[in-house]
């Protein structure tokens, strides 16, 4: 059994213990171990995912210097949900902790609804609450509380703490919150609002250290993988995203539709009679770079076809882009900085050239050596819009917060 440091109600110590941090999905359990005492030198001392949940289980585990530790397949019989999966990886960080006591396990979840605006600590009425919001996200909710319900029941003593990815878009203003529908129909906590915020808010906090001269203006970030929005930042904080109700809406994804004008749904149920199901799978699961092209939703598969709709796939990625950088730049009142990051965007330097170029006509000059090395400012230096590559990392931001709840004298 995994050991746990007790914590006394009203201390402001904070515990020696590694942090736990999991981001789980439907199909997946992300993980890391992070240590250290301050929002300054917390590590992550290891990385760790099961994925392929239910179908064909996996594992693999990896230290700060990227050396695997464990890398096999699992039992499908035996990891069919997150208590299986966590089932599997209770014993190995048992034995990887050699008896340290754990200070705090923490969570990602995608929703907060409306009344979640900061990280949490998890009560069995917080739990209860957020059980209630499951119907704002019914893909993505149940697989975040899993984790935080089995681990609560394991490990009582341990302080659980929920992230929620909506929290930092709670700084938009009214208008960009609002639903242009009859406000009498709307249930409790229909609205925009916006998702990343764990990313977008990482991101944030690194602005002045690694672009100090943009930090207090006005901030385009990408943050652009299989799933993909944009962010408009003033003064580090969200004034608006491309994501709204659900993570449907915005730029084209991997596999997610991006804006889709309503009337094509209602088509769908009208005339092609298809069911909800039906339909929300194409939207979440069947559109995006995969519908588009037929070939792959990974941008690093497309970037190598020569099929005419992988291109035009690209094309339509591109165009989308440009277009919220737009628009976005219109709400913000001007641009100082566009900033990328996630998966494509930290790696892909086509693509980041290619964004860059269609934003030519906000004065942004890319520097072409400096984007193929994926340096931190990737612009000219009489660019009137910089460009820049900060890697995110959502699990250190996590951990951050998880730290400063610990830390206070009275936890939320």
């Amino acid at each position: 059994m995994l050991e746990v440091e007790p914590r006394l109600e009203g201390t402001s110590r904070t515990s020696s213990g590694p942090i736990l941090v999991f981001n789980a999905g439907s199909s997946s359990l992300k993980f890391s171990l992070f240590r250290g005492n301050s929002a300054q030198n917390l590590k992550a001392g290891i990385h760790g995912l099961i994925d392929g949940i239910g179908a064909e289980p996996h594992i693999k585990i990896k230290d700060a210097s990227g050396s695997v530790l464990l890398d096999q397949s699992l039992d499908q019989s035996k990891v069919k949900d997150a208590e299986g999966a966590l089932a599997i990886l209770e014993p190995w960080l048992e034995a990887h902790l050699s008896g340290e006591k754990l200070a705090a396990i923490a969570h990602r979840v995608v929703h907060g609804g409306p009344n979640f605006s900061q990280p949490v600590r998890v009560t069995p009425q917080i739990l209860a609450d957020l059980r209630k919001l499951i119907p704002l996200a019914p893909l993505h909710l149940p697989s975040n509380l899993a984790p935080i319900e089995i681990t609560m029941k394991k490990w009582p003593a341990v302080p659980q703490i929920a992230c929620f990815d909506t929290a930092f878009h709670h700084t938009m203003p009214p208008v960009a919150q609002l639903l242009p529908l009859p406000q009498e129909i709307l249930g409790p906590g229909v609205r925009r609002y916006g998702f990343h915020g764990i990313s977008y808010e990482y991101i944030a906090s690194q602005l002045p250290h690694v672009a100090p001269e943009i930090a207090e203006g006005c901030v385009i970030v990408a943050h652009l993988g299989n799933g993909a929005s944009l962010c408009a930042l003033h003064r580090t904080h969200s004034v608006e995203t491309t994501m709204s109700f659900t993570v449907l809406d915005g730029i084209c994804m991997g596999t997610r539709t991006g804006g889709l004008d309503p009337g094509v749904v209602l088509y769908l149920f009208q005339e092609r009679q298809m069911s909800a199901q039906q339909v929300e799978d194409i939207l979440y699961h069947r559109s995006g770079l995969l519908g588009i092209s037929g070939v792959s939703s990974d941008m690093r598969d497309l970037l190598k076809s020569d099929s005419p709709r992988a291109k035009l796939a690209l094309d339509y990625f591109i165009y989308r882009i440009a277009k919220e950088i737009g628009a976005l730049a219109a709400v913000l009142g001007g641009l100082d900085a566009l900033v990328f990051t996630a998966g494509i965007g930290e790696n892909s330097a086509p693509i980041r050239k290619r964004i860059c170029e269609a934003a030519a006509w906000l004065g942004l000059s890319l520097d072409s050596p400096a984007n193929e090395k994926a340096s931190a400012c990737i612009s000219t230096t009489n660019s009137k819009v910089s460009a820049w590559v900060i890697p995110t990392n959502e699990e250190l931001m996590i951990a951050r917060h998880t730290q400063r709840i610990l830390r206070s004298r009275s936890e939320p």
